[in-house]
């Protein structure tokens, strides 16, 4: 095979099997990517062949028998759209319904910023795609800031801006100690932050922590935050699944946007609907008026264009059926209300048991925290314990998922829990 040398002119002479030997060498120098430490708790559960085995880190909704959950007003959303609707490509900013829908539940019914079409809205991927979409249109209309990420968060936060090519920042969150809000770290990481600096803030249900700031402290943040001239970004994945109050759990935005802010925020139905492999979420930035959410939304399209093109039908169609019709939307307010209702009564009876067992240990942090995970101050020394001894399985971190927990097995747990910390 004859080649050309880009310096001489002259034609070389190479065999057939040189360039066979370069292609090879290609991905030869790839490592293999570290696991997934969540993922990686429950591929080593599903190895475990212990029948007493417990798996107490998935993120995901079990029922009190500890199997997965497809809510009633899910499953007649389904029956209603079954063969009814095209398989088209949805629009680049998804299902128009859908959107309107979420704006409802997260700005509220009559929002006037609805009224004013000061939003700019897109469907996304989830609550994933909706912070990884917005860390693109940040990188690229802000490309000096930072986002401002709390310590602890959920691991992808850091994942998904530091692909986008966002620098990060840290503010202080949790306070060991008390199992609870660093709040005077937190107000002082903010008022040190360079003006106009991008925070990362969850709406509700601190994810990994289950630490939220009270309503009054949520107004103090939103001032320091005004002041500073800081843009608020909301990761909003559990509404209504942390109280079993939509409002409530809402009451940082309204909050928020009682002050006066431009916001953006992620919202995400996997959790509060159970539509886990659906990824249907939604993706909203407050503008100044109509004009510039125009602006706003054109931009996020044409950043998800080579991204994923367009999102999924099927999801959104579940969503904007079960929101639109006042009778499916009652019945899944219902039944997100028994799901939160099941976690926050697990959290007493797991402290109850604890204390029951004699526990010299504070505890009142598991039911001061919400949400579905727990935050339960073990090391990862004693979380190693609970695993190689007990057959519990959770990150090493001492994240609890409430939805494991069931009446059946939080005898044991708490039994489990208490030999490996009792000599703390």
């Amino acid at each position: 095979m004859a080649i050309c040398n880009s310096f001489t002119g002259k034609l070389l002479r190479r065999s057939s099997t040189d360039g066979i030997r370069f292609m090879s060498s290609w991905f030869r120098n790839i490592e293999q990517a570290p696991k997934d430490p969540i993922l990686g708790v429950t591929e080593a559960f599903l190895a475990d062949q212990s029948p007493s085995k417990v798996n107490v880190g998935v993120g995901a909704y079990r029922d009190d028998n500890g199997k997965p959950v497809v809510l009633d007003c899910v499953r007649e959303a389904e029956k209603r759209i079954a063969g009814s609707q095209f398989m088209e490509y949805l629009p680049m900013g998804g299902n128009v319904k859908m959107v309107e829908e979420s704006l409802k539940l997260a700005y509220g019914e009559n929002s006037e910023f609805i009224k004013d079409k000061r939003i700019a809205a897109v469907q996304a991927l989830s609550g994933t795609g909706a912070c990884r979409l917005f860390a693109a249109f940040q990188q690229r209309f802000h490309p000096n800031t930072q986002i401002y990420i709390p310590v602890p968060t959920w691991a992808n936060h850091h994942n998904i801006w530091r692909d986008a090519g966002v620098p990060l920042k840290t503010f202080r969150y949790y306070y060991p100690e008390s199992r609870g809000l660093d709040f005077a770290g937190l107000l002082e990481d903010i008022k040190n932050a360079p003006d106009g600096s991008f925070f990362l803030l969850h709406a509700c249900a601190h994810n990994p922590t289950g630490v939220d700031p009270t309503e009054e402290q949520w107004r103090e943040i939103s001032s320091l935050i005004k002041s500073k001239g800081h843009f608020p970004f909301f990761d909003m994945a559990y509404q209504g699944f942390a109280s079993g109050d939509l409002e409530r759990d809402a009451k940082a935005i309204s909050i928020f946007l009682e002050d006066d802010h431009l916001i953006g925020l992620a919202q995400s139905y996997a959790k509060n609907m159970g539509l886990y492999g659906q990824r249907v979420g939604c993706l909203s930035v407050l503008c100044e008026d109509e004009k510039q959410a125009v602006a706003v939304k054109s931009q996020l399209q044409l950043i998800s264009r080579p991204m994923y093109s367009n999102p999924p039908l099927h999801g959104a169609l579940i969503v904007s059926t079960v929101l639109g019709d006042p009778e499916l939307k009652k019945l899944w307010l219902e039944e997100v209300k028994g799901m939160a209702d099941r976690i926050i009564g697990m959290r007493t009876t797991l402290r109850e048991n604890l204390e029951k067992r004699g526990s010299t240990l504070p505890w009142q942090h598991i039911t001061n925290q919400i949400g579905m995970f727990c935050y339960s101050g073990m090391t990862p020394e004693q979380v190693d314990r609970l695993t190689s001894e007990f057959h519990i399985y959770l990150t090493r971190n001492g994240r609890i998922s409430m939805a494991g927990i069931n009446s059946g097995n939080v005898e044991y747990i708490a039994d489990a829990i208490h030999q490996v910390t009792k000599s703390a």
